[in-house]
């Protein structure tokens, strides 16, 4: 069997405040509201010739600069059929069955995501580290794996294996 190797980060400083609202059971949508999120991310894979999966500092720099891309923003899910957005240089306008949000756009981030529930939202944070991992660090783990926790005990994991 082949051995597999885990590297780890959660910080302090992994975490991002930011609203948001969500639409669930088809015909519901919460209220506007935010959480301060905390962010764990993990890579998997063999070692390589230097006994080495993966370096921690460089995992820990990609993922505040990932999280810091969320804090104290907005967030708004761009791909939701249910939440119908009129995005422009100065305004992000929402509506739900009549229900009306408009923000500055400077203030939101605007997501290619159904929903910004926790679990698309690992989904996404994956999908950026590991376009990170490849274009500036050249390297794809076999695993790759996101938790993203909106409150203390609520946590939500996405993960992405290789082929």
């Amino acid at each position: 069997m082949a051995e597999r190797y885990t590297v780890r980060v959660t910080k302090d400083y992994l975490v991002f405040c930011s609203g948001h609202f969500i639409t669930y059971e088809g015909s519901q949508c919460e209220r506007l509201h935010g959480h301060n999120y905390h962010v764990a991310a993990s890579v998997e894979g063999p070692l390589d010739e230097n006994h080495y999966l993966f370096d921690f500092v460089a995992l820990k720099n990609i993922m505040r600069r990932l999280t810091d891309e969320l804090d104290h923003f907005m967030m708004i899910a761009t791909q939701s059929k249910l939440i119908i957005a009129d995005i422009t240089d100065e305004r992000v306008k929402l509506n739900f069955k009549g229900k009306e949000w408009i923000f500055p756009r400077s203030d939101c981030v605007l997501l290619p995501i159904e929903n910004t529930t926790a679990e698309l939202l690992a989904k996404y944070l994956t999908g950026r580290l590991l376009e990170e991992l490849r274009t500036h660090q050249h390297f794809v783990p076999e695993v790759a794996r996101m938790e993203v926790e909106e409150s203390v005990g609520q946590t939500a994991t996405y993960e992405w294996r290789r082929g």
